[in-house]
């Protein structure tokens, strides 16, 4: 399945029915009173977020969704059918967004079964019968439905994580989610080998558990656009810990270091005050008992190998440690 984070649809709810002009007529009752029912109320769309999705790739294809207008009145009292609702799924993660309104928020879909109703149906119109009065015994009025709401929206999915791994392309980041998860994302010696983000649970302790996330690598001026960096470091912005993952035979690290967060912190000033920690990767390609940083940095820095899981428990414990 193609992975889509961002769609744009355009969702309208039915128009109420309208009310009936109607006259009770039956054999000796010629001038019955009015008898006109009320129309049926429009269908309403709601969006009902799920974790059993993990793309917006159906709103990529149909972007229009439509509600069943109610149907009028008819004599004897009858009133109209109320129309069909519509329910949309989408991934928990998913923002929505007002295009008609400088992108207003109306709901963010973070918890799964949560329930949004997007737009109401119009109410049925009232029949004549509701219209009758001392003065006028048989109203030929009846009153028409209303319409129903129109909204166009934007989707963005931002997928919901605890860990966030940032790094350059081929640091080393799929590699360890499919280490230490039962993710299974693909894995290359060359860079950008990972071009959509991919989830991992991650297991410690007696039932305990994290979400970590894998963004494909970033390239200086992602927050631009480069690299398609724009499109990805959405993906992070929910998370509540960051693992900068640098390759140990970066020609300098403390400079790649702050080469990713400056990306994060332009992109998103909030990305600045999450808890963070660097991760050194790759040590089975130096000799572990000689290797001494030549770098110094104000974060916790731990180093690791997921080819050999060298550290990776420790690795493990100390983001469970983060998350708690």
């Amino acid at each position: 399945m193609k992975f889509v984070d961002i769609a744009q649809i355009e969702i309208t709810a039915g128009n109420g029915g309208g009310g009936c002009v109607s006259f009770h007529r039956e054999k000796f009752m010629p001038k019955g009173g009015p008898d006109g029912g009320d129309g049926g109320d429009g269908g309403s769309v709601t969006i009902v977020a799920t974790s059993q999705l993990h793309t917006l790739q159906d709103m990529r294809y149909n972007r229009k969704y439509k509600a069943d207008n109610g149907r009028p009145g008819e004599g004897n009292n009858r009133s109209g059918k109320k129309g069909k609702d519509i329910t949309i799924t989408v991934p928990v993660g998913t923002l929505i967004k007002n295009l008609d309104k400088d992108d207003e928020i109306v709901a963010d879909m973070v918890e799964d079964g949560q329930v949004f109703v997007a737009v109401k149906g119009g109410n049925g119109g009232w029949g004549n019968q509701h219209f009758a009065n001392s003065v006028n015994k048989a109203p030929r009025y009846a009153k028409p439905g209303l319409p129903g709401e129109y909204l166009n929206l934007e989707l963005e999915l931002k997928i919901l994580a605890d860990v966030g791994l940032v790094g350059f392309p081929n640091a080393g980041k799929s590699t360890l989610l499919s280490a230490i998860s039962a993710a299974k994302p693909k894995i290359a010696d060359y860079p950008f080998t990972t071009l959509i983000p991919n989830l991992g649970i991650v297991r410690y302790g007696d039932y305990k558990s994290f979400v970590m996330a894998d963004i494909p690598g970033l390239i200086e001026g992602a927050h631009l656009g480069k690299g398609l960096g724009d499109q990805f470091l959405r993906h992070i912005e929910r998370t509540q810990v960051l693992l900068f993952m640098i390759d140990v035979n970066e020609e300098d690290i403390k400079v790649a270091f702050e080469t990713l967060l400056a990306e994060l912190v332009s992109f998103n000033k909030e990305l600045a005050h999450k808890p963070r920690l660097v991760c050194i990767t790759k040590m089975d390609s130096v000799d572990i008992k000689s290797y001494k940083d030549d770098f110094e940095l104000d974060e916790k820095v731990l180093h690791i190998s997921s080819v050999t899981r060298y550290k990776t428990d420790e690795l493990i414990y100390t983001l469970a440690e983060y998350v708690e």
